[in-house]
C-alpha cells in the first residue's frame, strides 16, 4: 500500500483514514437510511434487492455480510434460509442493526465486530460474501479483497454492490451536481453534519472506475470476474468465483 491514501478529495495517511471513516460511520449511523436515501434518491432499496437476487443464496449456506453493520444486506440474504454473518468494524453500525433486527423479529443472524483487512475467521469457511457500499471506504481494499478470497471454501462467491462513475452522456452531470451541492446540504438539515455527507460523496469519486476494480478483483485471485453497471454505472454490482 502507499505512503498515503485517499479521504474524500483529501491524500492522508493510512491509519488516519481508519480513523476518519470511523468517525464519519459513528456519526452516521443512526441516519444511515437517511444518508443512502439522500445518496441514490431512495433506489438504493431496489439495487439492494437486484444485488440480493444475484448471489443467489440459499439454506444452508454460510454468508459473511461484510460492512453490513445496519442489517439491510443481511435481512435480505436471510430470508433465504442462509446462516448470515453481519461484520463491520464500526460497533455503532452494528447496533443499529441489532436494534433494526429486534424490531423486525428477525433472529438468528450472528454480529461481528471485524475489520476487512484482517478478519478473524480462518481460511475456507464461508460460500459467499457480501459488501454493499462498503469497499470504497475500506483503507487497503487489495488487502481485504485478499481476505474475502482467503476466507471463501474453493467454490465460494465474492458479491460487491459499490457506487461508481455512470458513463451515461448528461446524466453524469446532473447527478455530479446533485450529489455535491443537495447530499451534504441533506446531511447538514437532517443528521446536522454536512462534512461525514460530503466525504460519502468525495469518496465515490475517487474510487476507482468499474473496470479497474473488476482488475482488482481478479488480481486477488477470483476467477470468472463479472461487472453488472446500472444506471450506466452509477451503481455497480461485481463479482468474482474462488476456485
Amino acid at each position: 500500500m502507499t505512503d498515503t491514501v485517499s479521504f474524500g478529495y483529501e491524500d492522508v495517511a493510512p491509519d488516519e483514514k481508519t480513523r476518519r471513516v470511523g468517525g464519519v460511520f459513528a456519526s452516521v449511523a443512526s441516519s444511515y437510511d437517511v444518508m443512502n436515501d439522500a445518496m441514490s434518491g431512495g433506489l438504493h432499496r431496489v439495487w439492494k434487492d437486484v444485488f440480493v437476487r444475484r448471489v443467489k443464496p440459499r439454506a444452508g449456506e454460510a454468508i459473511l455480510d461484510m460492512a453490513g453493520g445496519t442489517g439491510d444486506i443481511a435481512f435480505r440474504l436471510a430470508k433465504s434460509g442462509a446462516a448470515v454473518t453481519v461484520a463491520d468494524i464500526n460497533p455503532a453500525m452494528l447496533e443499529v442493526g441489532i436494534e433494526r433486527a429486534a424490531k423486525r423479529g428477525i433472529d438468528g443472524l450472528v454480529w461481528s465486530e471485524a475489520n476487512a483487512e484482517e478478519l478473524q475467521w480462518p481460511d475456507k469457511v464461508f460460500d459467499a460474501y457480501t459488501i454493499a457500499f462498503g469497499i470504497r471506504n475500506v483503507t487497503d481494499i487489495p488487502k481485504a479483497l485478499r481476505e474475502a478470497h482467503r476466507v471463501l471454501k474453493r467454490g465460494g462467491r465474492f458479491f460487491c454492490l459499490e457506487f461508481s462513475t455512470t458513463l451515461w452522456p448528461g446524466f453524469a452531470d446532473v447527478y455530479d451536481a446533485y450529489s455535491h451541492r443537495i447530499v451534504p446540504n441533506v446531511g447538514k438539515l437532517i443528521a446536522g453534519d454536512e462534512e461525514s455527507y460530503r466525504y460519502l460523496i468525495e469518496s465515490i469519486r475517487r474510487f476507482p472506475n468499474m473496470a479497474r476494480f473488476k482488475e482488482m478483483i481478479g488480481e486477488a485471485g477470483f476467477v470468472q470476474t463479472k461487472v453488472e453497471p446500472m444506471l450506466g454505472g452509477l451503481v455497480a454490482i461485481h463479482s468474482g468465483w474462488k476456485i
